[in-house]
């Protein structure tokens, strides 16, 4: 591809500007304290490729950096200059420049390898193991009620009455009032997720999402062909006011967030910042598609309230919340749910009956008796991952020290900063040695950001993470691989 037809991309999806402020906002300060051009290049590119700052996104102009940097303009043509020689940039007389990525920064996928799952110690999947007492009363319970729906033909599109009733008065306990018919029931979070997205979003729609979010969501965006609007989820969560302008700018017709325990983050969107951001949002008529399936994890804090419950009066109308039983109990049973306007759930189970008539009765009359048990679970789940995220931390801490992170007060994962942009290889030469984990790139809304991440779920037993970091370490000083050739299916949760 040429450098014209580089430049004619860019500019034909670049729509949105950084502020000189904002820039220098999202920007590392050098230890001295003040910008060289050199200094100022490396602090942008480290920013985008922490997905701080988005692929494709104009640049303020030279004089408007210089004057809110208080360095010369030379010093920011010089930084402009170094980013274009690197391909991190491109510009054009008179239009600007852009943020780029230099060839060959694509994630390295994982389908490529084959060899024995069985030897894989698996750090991709966020997903810890069924409470096994619960669900086995659960079970018993279910399979007593079972004969009596049996007798009806079984089908529920909706969700079977009994558990919508018990979803729909755990909202209410957590303080958004909520009624049966406000509830459809999913076979999991992420149908959840793509019923919204076919029934609101067109090809060509934007679409805001945060950056890094859930790989899985970002995917459904882009299967329906949505132009994602990334916005920064940095080491210190959310800025209101960057999405504030990204609404304003691009007016996406939904938004996609995860605000409790974010994921990859692991970070909590504080309750003034909620209300902020469906402000925002109900001004410019975007629905905000919550997802909440974290929202039980809570660790060190106490489980957060509905993201509708901490709107304003109004500023609820169009937030459509994801909940899911998958992290608080069992990713097996694939139950989850949406809460929304009646009339939304109307047209959402319009939608599901394409392709899915209903869920499985059995699955959901376990659902229910799980719910009047979450009381019981969720603390007991808590202090399990609480040992297991200290696991953890005490393994890489001792076998990686010079890799760092922020200790989330919930969720399952800790996104780890390597200090250099190499996950994508570490990922091949990490399963190679026996762990299957997730660079930073997967969760990046675009492709090549976030190499300096790595996403480690402690969902597993204590007793893995020691072995696990050592295999770790060795990949990262290149010891030969004691797997010549592994496979695993190319998929996280």
């Amino acid at each position: 591809m040429g450098e014209g037809r580089v430049v004619r991309d860019v500019v034909g999806t670049a729509d949105r500007t950084l502020t000189g402020r904002q820039l220098t906002a999202l920007l590392t300060r050098p230890p001295e304290g003040r910008f060289g051009y050199r200094e100022l290049a490396r602090a942008i590119r480290e920013a985008l490729l922490d997905g701080r700052v988005a692929l494709r996104m104009r640049l303020p102009a030279e004089r408007e950096l210089a004057s809110v940097l208080m360095v010369s303009r030379t010093t920011v043509t010089g930084a402009y200059d170094l980013l274009r020689e690197s391909g991190y940039a491109h510009s054009r007389r008179g239009a600007g420049t852009w943020t780029a990525l230099p060839d060959g920064q694509a994630p390295t996928s994982l389908a490529a390898f084959h060899g024995d799952a069985e030897t894989i110690v698996d750090l991709a999947l966020a997903a810890p193991e069924a409470p096994a007492e619960e669900l086995t009363e659960a079970l018993a319970v279910a399979s007593a009620e079972l004969p009596r729906l049996a007798r009806t033909q079984g089908y529920h599109p909706y969700g079977l009455p009994e558990l919508r009733a018990a979803i729909a008065d755990r909202y209410t306990r957590r303080g958004l009032p909520t009624l049966p018919e406000q509830i459809l029931v999913t076979t999991g979070a992420q149908q959840a997720v793509s019923l919204v997205l076919a029934l609101l979003g067109r090809p060509g729609d934007r679409a805001l999402a945060e950056n890094p979010s859930y790989t899985n969501a970002l995917d459904a965006m882009r299967g329906r062909r949505l132009r994602i609007t990334p916005v920064p989820v940095t080491e210190s969560g959310w800025d209101s006011g960057l999405i504030d302008a990204a609404l304003r700018q691009t007016a996406p017709r939904l938004a996609y967030l995860i605000p409790d325990f974010h994921n990859p983050t692991g970070h909590l969107m504080p309750d003034a910042q909620r209300r902020e951001v469906a402000r925002s949002a109900h001004a410019t008529g975007t629905w905000l598609i919550v997802d909440e399936t974290l929202t039980d994890i809570a660790l060190d804090v106490p489980p957060p309230r509905p993201f509708a419950a901490t709107a304003a009066v109004g500023d609820s109308e169009q937030v459509i919340s994801v909940g899911s039983l998958s992290k608080s109990c069992w990713g097996g049973l694939r139950v989850g749910w949406i809460r929304a306007g009646s009339r939304v759930i109307t047209e959402l189970a319009r939608v599901r009956v394409t392709a899915d008539l209903a869920g499985s009765v059995l699955d959901q009359l376990v659902a229910t008796e799980l719910i009047d048990r979450l009381d019981t679970i969720l603390p007991r789940r808590a202090a399990e991952l609480r040992q297991r995220r200290d696991a953890l931390v005490t393994a890489l801490g001792r076998h990686v020290p010079e890799w760092h992170w922020t200790m989330p007060s919930g969720g399952l994962c800790l996104w780890i900063d390597l200090g250099r942009p190499i996950a994508s290889s570490l990922v091949g030469r990490a399963l190679r040695h026996g762990v299957r984990v997730e660079g930073g790139a997967r969760f990046g809304v675009d492709p090549g950001t976030h190499e300096h991440r790595l996403r480690i779920p402690f969902a597993q037993p204590v007793d893995v993470y020691d072995m696990a970091a050592e295999r770790l370490a060795a990949a990262l000083a290149g010891a030969p691989a004691g797997i010549a050739d592994p496979a695993l299916p190319d998929w996280v949760a």
